[in-house]
């Protein structure tokens, strides 16, 4: 990564937590990264995460009991555990594009850090219920988080570089998943060679992957990567909602293919253009919701296209007759974490606009700016529990049940790809990313 890009983006950085900081009347921020948590009744721990507050302010996503001290108008400190363990892999010390930034420090042992601690004005974020008696400051102080969080919706150009790089990651395990499903490989197997692609392991991922053959694509958290090799006679669609990680940022990128030329092929080609114009629709002063209702009457008009439903898409919007197709949102925040922080915000000072009744699961009530990141992810999907409350609806009648019947096996479809905002236009680093592969 870039060292003069990074500086931009740290001095940048800097602005933002003295200004917050002093804003809620804080001199110190104390952030920690978090530490192993064991499994119960276990010697073995879980896959470490790290905090994403802590990410916020250094690229160090694997290292455990380590903390950023940031005092305004100071060089951040950096306190980066590195013991001596002869079990465990133990880290370098960082010299790396970032490192000139911060004032580092080495620990060798946990405890090591609370000399480093004072209260004097402080603030603490991370998980405190290892550090008892411990100076760490007013713990998470909800005033400053909501500030932290609110800004993390506006990307520095260092910021939309790891997002980028995460695309183009995410992009190789995208075509390499493809010819596997393509050569008739399991789940599982697929899932294997989307990792193997972006180098990354299954403990990198921003989220599990989504690897759906079939009528799996109608589940919309599909995680269970069958083993079960399918023939080609029994092969229908493959759904692969699968990201990878730069420097703590995340990519989230979803494709849908039909594994033959079919009346579905022909539903994920239309799905493809209607995302398009919702990419294009995407512009600075919208309200995201807004942007969610367009979805759903794109949507509608691929259920009246394909005489999936007997009525128009406006009088299928308007009935709610489209939800039980389109039950998600249309997106989310992208950034150091896949669901990115801020979308009900009111402002920065707190508060919540909850997404609109008719759609419960948007993640974005938020008014689109420039330089902030979203996911457009339309889909329509066939799920039998919510076919099931359809068809005791008032509204069964307007439904081509035999068409529904044709389409059930295949699951669904859904395409995403990452926006940058832009005054002039946005850029979808996803395709961008395809185009250059």
């Amino acid at each position: 990564m870039d060292k003069n890009l990074y500086a931009d983006h740290m001095a940048t950085l800097c602005r933002r937590y003295d200004e917050i900081l002093e804003s809620c009347g804080f001199d110190t921020l104390n952030v920690f990264s978090s530490a192993p948590r064991m499994q119960f009744l276990d010697d073995n721990s879980y896959p470490f995460k790290v905090n994403p507050q802590f990410k916020a302010l250094v690229p160090v996503t694997d290292n455990p009991n380590s903390w950023v001290i940031y005092r305004r108008g100071q060089k951040p400190k950096l306190l980066f555990y590195r013991p001596v363990d002869f079990w465990h892999y133990v880290p370098p010390a960082p010299q790396t594009f970032w490192s000139e930034l911060y004032d580092i420090e080495l620990l060798s042992k946990p405890a090591d850090a609370r000399e480093f601690l004072n209260t004097d004005n402080a603030a603490f974020i991370g998980e405190a219920d290892r550090f008892q008696d411990w100076p760490l400051g007013e713990i998470n102080p909800e005033t400053l988080i909501n500030r932290l969080h609110w800004a993390r919706a506006y990307k520095s150009p260092y910021e939309v570089a790891c997002l980028r790089e995460a695309n183009r990651i995410a992009v190789a395990g995208h075509r390499a998943a493809e010819l596997a499903f393509r050569s008739g490989a399991s789940e599982f197997e697929i899932n294997q060679a989307y990792l193997s692609a972006t180098g990354q392991g299954e403990n990198t991922m921003p989220y599990g992957n989504i690897v759906a053959l079939n009528e799996h694509a109608a589940i919309l958290h599909y995680t269970h990567l069958s083993t079960q090799r399918l023939p080609g006679t029994e092969l229908k669609t493959f759904l692969i909602d699968a990201g990878a990680d730069c420097n703590g940022y995340c990519a989230d990128i979803t494709r849908t293919y039909s594994y033959a030329d079919s009346e579905f092929a022909q539903l994920v080609a239309a799905m493809d253009e209607k995302q398009l114009q919702l990419v294009d629709g995407l512009k600075p002063g919208l309200p995201y919701p807004d942007l969610h209702r367009q979805c759903h009457l794109k949507v509608g008009e691929l259920l009246a296209q394909f005489k999936i439903i007997k009525t128009s898409a406006e009088s299928a919007v308007e009935s709610g007759l489209t939800r039980p197709f389109m039950p998600h949102g249309l997106g989310h925040f992208l950034g150091l974490q896949v669901h990115d922080v801020g979308g009900h915000q009111s402002g920065p000072d707190g508060g919540t606009t909850p997404p609109p009744a008719e759609y419960p699961f948007l993640r974005t009530s938020r008014t689109i700016e420039e330089n902030q990141v979203f996911t457009i992810e339309p889909g329509l999907y066939f799920i039998d529990s919510l076919l099931a409350e359809l068809k005791a609806s008032s509204l069964a009648s307007e439904v081509n049940w035999n068409k529904v019947e044709e389409f059930r096996p295949y699951g669904g479809v859904r395409i995403e790809d990452n926006i940058v905002v832009g005054a002039e236009g946005n850029e979808n680093l996803t395709r961008a990313c395809e185009a250059e592969h």
